[in-house]
């Protein structure tokens, strides 16, 4: 049997999915040096297995079943077809693919001919493209549309999926491949697979590099988080091109054999996504605070058959939400934490007590230490930071082509996370925010989640974002943006009323002293909030802001 190690850990974290401790103390991350997740695994799976690997749901009722033998078949056809187009091994190949199931072939075929992918989300305009291209070094290019594509230059083959175009391979012709696909070598656990370009909710994106264990294999962690079973169905709410996309409709569910579910739509509509949830049998289900947040806006017990497991990652969920949702639904949201460079390090995992505000304990797998900023040592709250001597299998090779950077994130012997976290006398983790995020105002440290979480307490309040405003006597006050949710103006009124409501759940120093309403808050396309944006826009007085002292 291919990679007996791989089965035999990911069986373990099974057989103790409910009991986080025993987990712990029995998982070990499979020794792996020839791996290659979709011949070694996949294709394992997938040998004689008609049950649905893939269901994609559309807008106008239409859905496609792809079982695992199916997309074991095609993603071979894919990879011969590719390998005859010059796509050799090591060789980058930027994917430009909605949620379609071309997207999970090209994976599987990438994988299989040892190529390295560097996923894009279809929203990104010409100067991203030429970016990715440039510093990706790619040499390939597959694509939905090829006009985002004019304006980057390049000698890179360019392959289409959809109708024919001038200059483009039509991926299509994959399919009339009749050889079975056969391998030209080993493929190293340790060889690239992946690069992806950061969220960059800070500082322009970097470029992560995975290889083909640290993330196929290393999303064992993610699996166990979310608490997957074979034969499950599977919906994660994200965008083809970010990392939350690979963690949760690739590797986690595929690693459980449970089926990758996908429901695409143009709008956001919550009611017809609590129907398709409904109709469909969703047994777990992952969505981003952004999605959650207007969810709770909806009628929640419309769902009849809630998913046995749900959960949010992204960034933490308010205890607000959580509580919504444990009300109508009778299961409770669970958060996890990890990055583009990691996998799952710290989650509320099956089975185990969530505390409110808590992101819940490190995974199996993962040894986690809080370092204060300061000093450098071992505290109660500081950055977190994973332990190099334990290296965990799910943690980035480095910044591709930036080793100053690889080793300012990897120094004295952790990789550093640039998130705050504190920890309680029982082990759990508590986000306080970037470490980038966290402001002082009168020289005490603010974290804004903290004040965000009370915000969305009001009712007027649909999302906030909180950054330091400048002020002559404190420095810097914290001040919220706030997006509003139906039936409420973005008046004086409304102002009073939200300032009101930190005067009485926030101490005097954190309460919020300026607030503005906003249409919508500055987002990455992973949906976390840039308050990199915010913070730079804080200037001075804006038009339209309020002030707590003027509205007592």
């Amino acid at each position: 049997m291919p990679a007996p190690e791989f089965r035999a850990a990911r069986d373990t974290l099974l057989a103790h999915r409910d009991d986080l401790a025993a987990a712990r103390d029995a998982f070990r991350w499979p020794a792996l040096t020839a791996f290659n997740w979709a011949l070694d695994w996949f294709d394992e799976i997938a040998e004689g297995n008609d049950r649905p690997a893939l269901w994609i749901t559309e807008e106008d009722g239409s859905e496609a079943r792809h079982s695992f033998a199916d997309l074991a078949h095609r993603s071979g056809q894919v990879a011969a077809w590719l390998r005859a187009a010059g796509v050799r091994r090591g060789d980058r190949v930027v994917v430009m693919l909605g949620n379609q199931v071309e997207l999970w072939e090209t994976l599987l075929a990438a994988m299989k001919l040892g190529a390295v992918v560097i996923p894009c989300a279809p929203q990104l305009g010409a100067a991203d493209l030429r970016d990715r291209v440039e510093r990706g070094a790619a040499r390939h290019v597959v694509a939905a549309r090829p006009e985002p594509f004019a304006e980057v230059p390049g000698g890179y083959t360019r392959v289409l999926v959809g109708e024919p175009a001038d200059g483009w391979l039509h991926y299509a012709d994959a399919y009339d491949v009749q050889e079975k696909f056969v391998p030209d070598g080993e493929t190293r656990a340790d060889d690239p697979f992946l690069l992806y370009f950061t969220s960059g909710t800070t500082a322009k994106p970097k470029l992560v590099e995975h290889t083909h264990a640290s993330y196929p294999a290393g999303h064992l962690s993610t699996m166990y988080w979310i608490g997957l079973r074979p034969g499950d169905v599977h919906l994660n709410i994200s965008s083809p091109g970010w990392a939350k996309h690979a963690w949760s409709n690739v590797f986690a569910p595929w690693n459980a054999e449970a089926c990758v579910f996908i429901f695409n739509y143009t709008r956001f509509d919550a009611a017809r996504l609590l129907a398709t949830l409904d109709r469909c049998g969703v047994t777990s289900f992952c969505a981003p605070p952004t999605v959650w947040r207007m969810l709770i806006q909806a009628d929640l017990a419309a769902l009849r058959t809630p998913p046995r497991e749900v959960v949010a990652a992204g960034e933490p969920l308010n205890p607000e939400v959580i509580e919504r949702v444990r009300d109508a639904w009778g299961v409770t949201i669970r958060d996890g934490f990890g990055q583009t460079e990691t996998t799952v390090q710290i989650a509320n995992t099956p089975g185990q007590p969530v505390r409110p505000g808590s992101m819940g304990r490190p995974v199996p797998g993962y040894d986690v230490v809080l370092l204060d900023p300061a000093t450098g040592a071992p505290a109660d709250e500081g950055e977190i930071c994973l332990d190099l001597s334990a290296r965990p299998l799910g943690l980035m090779a480095g910044y591709h082509g930036d080793p100053e950077r690889t080793a300012e994130a990897m120094a004295d012997g952790y990789y550093r996370t640039g998130d705050i976290g504190e920890r309680d006398g029982d082990g759990y983790i508590t986000y306080v925010g970037r470490a980038d995020d966290v402001f002082k105002a009168s020289d005490y440290k603010i974290s804004p989640f903290e004040l965000e979480s009370v915000l969305i307490e009001h009712p007027a309040v649909a999302e906030a974002a909180v950054v330091p405003s400048p002020d002559p006597v404190r420095l810097a006050v914290p001040k919220a943006y706030v997006t509003l949710a139906a039936g409420w103006k973005p008046d004086a009124d409304t102002a009073r009323a939200v300032f009101e409501h930190c005067r009485a759940q926030l101490s005097p120093y954190k309460r919020v002293r300026r607030l503005e309403f906003t249409a919508e808050l500055p987002k990455t396309i992973s949906g976390k909030i840039r308050r990199v944006e915010l913070r730079a826009a804080e200037t001075g007085d804006r038009p339209g802001e309020f002030r707590e002292e003027d509205h007592r």
